[in-house]
């Protein structure tokens, strides 16, 4: 008989994994855009530089941090899902007697 499969075993859905990219991008960005609001805001000094810089370097973070495949919540034990195995007898592929050949 098959193995059953557990529920814990099958990862996470595409549509959950994009969401989850999406929002991590998103506040990424978001934090960009105050970076450059308080680079313009703030008089030229050593923190202007430091918004500046991340104004400018975030974005390829933000792009690796999105992107980057952990395993999350996900244990690394866990298997993908496998399909059942049926198995049949050679005997189910025996011809079947018709009523002439008794």
């Amino acid at each position: 008989m098959a193995k059953t499969q557990s529920v814990t075993s099958i990862q996470v859905s595409p549509e959950a994994e994009r969401r989850s990219r999406f929002i991590k991008y998103t506040i990424a960005m978001v934090i960009r855009v105050i970076c450059i609001v308080l680079a313009v805001a703030v008089p030229i000094s050593w923190l202007t530089l430091i918004f500046v810089a991340g104004a400018v370097f975030l974005p390829y973070f933000a792009v690796v941090i999105a992107n980057a495949q952990g395993a999350g919540n996900v244990s690394s034990k866990s298997k993908s899902a496998e399909a059942p195995t049926i198995r049949i007898s050679a005997d189910a592929f025996r011809k079947a007697e018709t009523p002439d050949e008794k």
